[in-house]
């Protein structure tokens, strides 16, 4: 293991087949432009492979994931990520969370008062590339190499 993803819903909720909707409610990716981590495992794999024509995930660093959870982690109530929340989570400080998170170690569905998503606006300036196609081909889905970037405009 060692490595996660940040996987990021980049299309809506209309006229998705069952079998995407469940597998991205698995990964708790309910509305556009919400955002989580996942670590790598093989299942995590062939589920990003199920929905890659919804999805856009890159493997995250650890200044990304610091910068995710300063700015968009919220607890019960939609409020900021504090201190205490830190040392109930068992972390002395959002460099040691992040640094977890980011090798795979901590799940962040099993972190309890955090929510397991991150809510993201639409980036700045819009899309530079096509969003209806794989990135392969130009477009935003899939393996996405520049996500982390793109994931900055839109915090």
């Amino acid at each position: 293991m060692g490595k996660a993803f940040l996987i990021v819903r980049m299309k809506g909720t209309v006229n998705v087949p069952y079998w995407a909707r469940t597998t991205m409610d698995l990964l708790h990716l309910d509305k556009r432009f919400r955002a989580t981590i996942i670590p790598e495992k093989d299942n995590t794999k062939g589920m990003l492979d199920k929905i890659k024509h919804y999805v856009s995930w890159q493997e995250i660093d650890v200044s990304t994931t610091k910068e995710l959870l300063e700015k968009k982690a919220r607890t019960g109530g939609y409020k900021k990520l504090t201190a205490e929340d830190m040392t109930k989570l068992g972390f002395k400080n959002t460099d040691e969370l992040a640094k977890s998170l980011s090798e795979g170690t901590a799940i962040l569905s099993k972190l309890k008062p955090l929510k397991p998503w991150f809510a993201l606006s639409p980036p700045k300036h819009g899309f530079k590339r096509n969003t209806k196609k794989m990135y392969g081909e130009g477009g935003i889905l899939g393996s996405h190499k520049e996500l982390l970037a793109q994931v900055r405009l839109m915090m």
